[in-house]
C-alpha cells in the first residue's frame, strides 16, 4: 500500500495538513491516527472535555505522566493529550490564542527564517473563519471557526471588572500580535447554524469535510511504531492496528504530526536521536541527531480556588446536576448556555514588571474549581483562577523508557529547575489574588481554599511546589533551526535524512506567549505551502 505522503498523527497539525495536501486531487495521503474518530458527543460538546481530561474514561486521552519532578516535591506531573482525530484540539478548552508578535520575531532572529510575525500572520488568517468578520488581522473564510463565547457567565464579567478596577487594561482582541490586558477569550467553536455551539476541533474544521476525497485514506486505531528507511531516506511507516503489524509506503515523504511527546519518541524508536538514548534499548542507529527529545518547554499552572454561594457556575450539587441536564437540552436546541462554555472564560495577559517588552504571565479565569486536572473534586460550587509563566527558562526532555513502541515515552519537563520560573509564578499569583480580592468579586467569593489570609513568600512557594502542574502546552522537542542542536530546518525537514519532516508543536524553538493550538494549526498551514511548493518546483524541473 503506497501513498505520496504518510502523516503520523491526526491532531491539530495532522488533520490540517492532510486536508490541505489532498486539495490537489493528484496527491495521495494516508493519515495514521492511534485513537478513534473524534466524533463522539463528549468531543463535540465543549464541556465534555471535563469528562475526558482526568483520564478516568479509557479513550480519547493518552493520560501520560512525567517522571518525578524535584521542583514539585518529587510529584509526578500529569500530561493529558488528545487521542482521537483532532488530537488535543478535541479535548482542550477551545481557546483561540496566537501569542505575541515578538514570539515569532524571536524565532526568526534565532535563524528560523520565514517565521516572523509578518510571515506567519497570513497563515493564521487563512486558517480562520472568525465570527467577527475579516480585517487585516483576521480571516473569515478559513476552515477553523472562531467565535465569541456563546454564554459567558456573569462572574466572568465581574472578573474583568475586578481586573480593570486595578488598572489592568481591557482588551477585546488578544490576537492582533499584542496581548497585554484582560477580557474574554475567543474560542474555536462553530458559529454556523447547523453546528452552532459545538467544538470546532481541527478534525471537525479540516478533516471531516475532506473524508470523502478518494485521494485521502484515514486509518484510526493505527499506532505508528517505526519510520522505515532505505539508507537515510524515509520510505514508509510501520504501524500496529489491532493485533496486526502493517506497513505503509511513502513515495515522497513521511510527516510526523504526533506532538511534542510522540514525535520525538517515534524518531528515537526509528534510530534518529542521541546514541545514548537509543542504543541501550537495542535499537539500531540511522542518524545521530543530538537535539531529538531535548528542549522540552511547558507552561506550569498554579491554581487559586474559591468556594462560592452563587450557583450560576459549574459545581457538584443536586442543583448543579439538574441544571446541567437542563443546560444540555438548551445547548442541543440552539448551541448556547453552560454546555457551550469553554470553562476558562476570562483571559489575562499581565506583566510582572513594567519594563518587560511583553506579558510574562497568563491568567485563565475558570467558572468552576478545576483542580488537579478535574481529578480532585469539591462539593458545591466555585471558581478558580489559573496562573502560568509564559516564558519558562526550564528545559526538559522526552526519552525512550523501553523499545516497546506502545509504551509511554519518558517525560521530564524539569519544572522550576530555574528559580526565575518560580519567582515569576509567585509574582503572577500575587497579581491574580489581588484581582480575586477586588470588590467586583465580593458577591461571588465565599471561601478561599489552600492559602492563609496573608501568605508569605514561603507560603506561596510551598503551595506552588505542592499543587502546580501543566496547563497542557508542551513544545520544542524537535526544535526548528540551523544550529547543531536543531532537529528540523526552517522548512521542517529533519536534518541529516531525506523524505522526513516534522510538523507539530515540537518544532517550536521556544514557547509562544499563550495557548498552543492555534499556532500549531498555523504551522501546518505553512508547512502545506512549503510541501506544495517543493512539489511544484519538482514538476517544473522535470518538465
Amino acid at each position: 500500500m503506497g501513498f505520496d505522503y504518510v502523516i503520523v498523527g491526526g491532531g491539530s497539525a495532522g488533520a490540517t495538513l492532510a486536508s490541505r495536501l489532498t486539495e490537489d486531487p493528484n496527491t495521495t495521503v494516508c493519515l495514521l491516527e492511534a485513537g478513534g474518530s473524534g466524533r463522539n458527543l463528549l468531543f463535540r460538546a465543549p464541556v465534555g472535555a471535563i469528562a475526558l481530561l482526568p483520564g478516568w474514561i479509557n479513550f480519547g486521552n493518552w493520560a501520560y505522566q512525567t517522571v518525578p519532578q524535584a521542583g514539585l516535591n518529587g510529584r509526578r506531573g500529569y500530561q493529558p493529550r488528545g487521542k482521537a482525530l483532532g488530537g488535543s484540539s478535541a479535548i482542550n478548552a477551545m481557546l483561540y490564542v496566537r501569542g505575541h508578535r515578538r514570539d515569532y520575531d524571536g524565532w526568526a532572529a534565532q535563524g528560523c527564517h520565514g517565521w516572523s510575525w509578518d510571515d506567519v500572520l497570513p497563515y493564521f488568517r487563512r486558517s480562520e473563519n472568525n465570527e467577527r468578520g475579516a480585517n487585516p488581522e483576521h480571516g473569515a473564510s478559513g476552515p477553523l471557526q472562531v467565535s465569541d463565547q456563546k454564554s459567558p457567565r456573569p462572574i466572568t464579567h465581574a472578573f474583568v471588572d475586578a481586573a480593570t478596577s486595578l488598572q489592568h487594561r481591557f482588551r477585546d482582541d488578544f490576537n492582533t500580535g499584542e496581548t497585554e490586558g484582560v477580557g474574554l477569550f475567543q474560542v474555536t467553536q462553530f458559529h454556523d447554524a447547523e453546528r452552532n455551539g459545538e467544538r470546532c476541533s481541527s478534525a471537525a474544521a479540516y478533516l471531516f469535510p475532506a473524508m470523502h476525497r478518494p485521494n485521502l485514506t484515514v486509518l484510526t486505531g493505527a499506532h505508528a511504531t517505526r519510520v522505515l528507511f532505505q539508507g537515510k531516506r524515509a520510505t514508509g511507516v510501520s504501524y500496529r492496528q489491532g493485533r496486526a503489524t502493517q506497513k505503509v509506503e511513502a513515495r515522497r515523504e513521511v510527516i510526523l504530526c504526533a506532538g511534542a511527546f510522540n514525535s520525538p519518541q517515534l524518531l528515537q524508536l526509528s534510530g534518529i536521536g542521541r546514541p545514548e538514548d537509543i542504543k541501550k534499548h537495542g535499537i539500531g542507529m540511522v542518524h545521530d541527531l543530538p537535539g531529538v527529545g531535548q528542549n522540552l518547554q511547558d507552561h506550569l499552572d498554579f491554581i487559586l480556588a474559591y468556594k462560592s454561594r452563587d450557583r450560576d457556575m459549574f459545581g457538584l450539587s443536586l442543583h448543579g446536576g439538574l441544571s446541567l441536564l437542563r443546560q444540555m437540552l438548551h445547548w442541543r436546541r440552539d448551541g448556547t448556555g453552560m454546555i457551550a462554555s469553554p470553562l476558562a472564560e476570562g483571559a489575562g495577559f499581565l506583566k510582572t514588571s513594567p519594563e518587560l517588552d511583553r506579558p510574562d504571565v497568563q491568567l485563565h479565569f475558570v467558572v468552576s474549581i478545576v483542580e488537579d486536572h478535574a481529578r480532585k473534586l469539591h462539593l458545591g460550587h466555585g471558581f478558580s483562577c489559573h496562573i502560568c509563566p509564559l516564558y519558562p527558562r526550564a528545559r526538559g526532555s522526552v526519552f525512550l523508557q523501553s523499545a516497546d513502541p506502545l509504551a509511554a515515552p519518558g517525560i521530564d519537563p524539569r519544572y522550576l529547575s530555574d528559580d526565575h520560573d518560580l519567582q515569576t509564578l509567585v509574582a503572577g499569583a500575587k497579581m491574580a489574588r489581588a484581582i480575586m480580592q477586588a470588590p467586583a468579586m465580593d458577591r461571588y467569593r465565599h471561601k478561599e481554599l489552600h492559602l492563609p489570609n496573608t501568605p508569605s513568600d514561603a507560603d506561596w512557594e510551598a503551595q506552588i511546589r505542592a499543587r502546580a502542574d501543566t496547563i497542557y502546552h508542551p513544545v520544542g522537542t524537535c526544535r526548528m533551526g540551523t544550529d547543531p542542536m536543531a532537529v528540523v530546518d526552517p522548512e521542517l525537514r529533519v536534518h541529516g535524512v531525506e523524505g522526513l519532516r516534522v510538523v507539530d508543536a515540537s518544532v517550536m524553538p521556544t514557547l509562544i506567549g499563550g495557548n498552543t493550538n492555534a499556532p500549531t494549526i498555523m504551522i501546518a498551514e505553512k508547512a502545506a505551502d512549503m510541501i506544495r511548493g517543493l512539489r511544484a518546483s519538482a514538476r517544473l524541473a522535470a518538465g
